[in-house]
């Protein structure tokens, strides 16, 4: 997904984040423009969560909202082989 893609699919996407992030508030939302980086921020100061929790928590939510194969929220390519092992050792705990 590009980023002008993200832009448009984000107001979109915003509903289901405060739904699953009940600390958001719309501005919150507003501030991070479809950019995975600013939301991973965001999780890290809303919850006291480290990095990699939030990245786990960003791939869940595009995989929730069908769009766990496209790069990340900002556009910047293919996710990065961490990010690939994260979600591979999360399937396993869950089973899958």
């Amino acid at each position: 997904m590009n980023s002008d893609t993200l832009k448009g699919k984000w107001k979109q996407l915003m509903g289901s984040a405060r739904r699953k992030w009940g600390e958001f508030t719309d501005d919150d939302l507003d501030t991070v423009q479809g950019d995975k980086e600013k939301l991973m921020g965001l999780l890290q100061e809303k919850y006291g969560k480290g990095r990699e929790w939030a990245e786990r928590e960003v791939n869940d939510f595009l995989h929730s909202t069908g769009d766990a194969d496209q790069p990340g929220l900002s556009g910047q390519g293919d996710e990065s082989s961490e990010t690939r092992r994260l979600e591979d050792e999360r399937k396993r705990r869950r089973g899958s």
